[in-house]
């Protein structure tokens, strides 16, 4: 299946790529420091942005009832909400532990949301742009449970329980993935064996990417996938801070307030 396509005139503008800001985790009093943050990165690239990417993982758990989202997050929202009245273009991806984020943002707040890699287009150049969960080889175990996840039928059930006891179901299941990716020494660039590295070099041998963008490393990394392709990746901001930015020529990983 082909991706979803956009194309983009910067008009002297860039474009603006960050991911897994956990929002939620590890607790509140820290969730809170970062989002405050996150706000600060906005409003200082809000002038310049032609587009902002917010590649997955933007909340450490989120999950859409029929009237009801979880709780919290209200400065962040409150300035999404301000860039859009402003005319900047936002986008969300879906990442594994906001993988149950539906339409809540696209309808109130004019948000398209994306669940798969998607295809910029800008001045000549192709990118592809994805959170990177389930893609490239092994990680079989979660491959399988994505699948459950995402099944219509486990979400019709989670909905039924009580969100009272559905979100903390949620976040202590959210914390356990968090320790069990310190305990496979994650944060450590893997060589060969960096999976999404080895996804990006086999899209090109049969589709031809000037760049690919992915998230879920929780490592910044900027990789040579060809001789004329790069693939980066976006790192976090639970330590890092690191987000890419795009001018229409040259991508540059810069860590905000270093």
């Amino acid at each position: 299946m082909q991706p979803t396509t956009l194309d983009f005139q910067l008009n002297g503008k860039k474009l603006f790529f960050a991911s897994d800001f956990h929002l939620g985790a590890p607790n509140e009093t820290e969730s809170k420091i970062r989002e405050k943050r996150i706000i600060r990165w906005l409003n200082s690239i809000s002038k310049e942005a032609a587009g902002i990417f917010l590649v997955g993982d933007i909340f450490d758990f989120w999950f859409e009832y029929g009237q009801v989202i979880p709780k919290g997050f209200i400065p962040f929202i409150s300035k999404i909400s301000q860039l859009r009245d402003q005319g900047v273009p936002v986008y969300f991806f879906t990442g594994n532990h906001d993988l149950w984020m539906k339409d809540y943002f696209t309808t109130e707040l004019g948000i398209p949301i994306f669940h798969e890699p998607i295809l910029l287009q800008v001045n000549k150049k192709k990118i592809l742009v994805g959170h990177g969960d389930g893609l490239g080889p092994g990680d079989y175990s979660y491959k399988i449970l994505k699948k459950i996840f995402t099944n219509p039928i486990s979400k019709w059930l989670f909905r039924w329980l009580h969100p009272d006891f559905g979100v903390k179901l949620a976040k202590a299941w959210s914390g356990h993935s968090r320790i069990t990716n310190i305990a496979k020494n994650e944060s450590h660039f893997l060589g060969d064996d960096e999976w999404l590295w080895q996804y990006c070099k086999e899209v090109e041998t049969g589709t031809h990417h000037d760049f690919y963008i992915f998230g879920h490393r929780h490592l910044p990394l900027e990789l040579k996938v060809a001789e004329n392709s790069t693939y980066f990746n976006l790192g976090e901001w639970v330590n890092q801070n690191t987000f890419l930015e795009f001018d229409g020529e040259k991508f540059e990983l810069i860590e905000f307030e270093k």
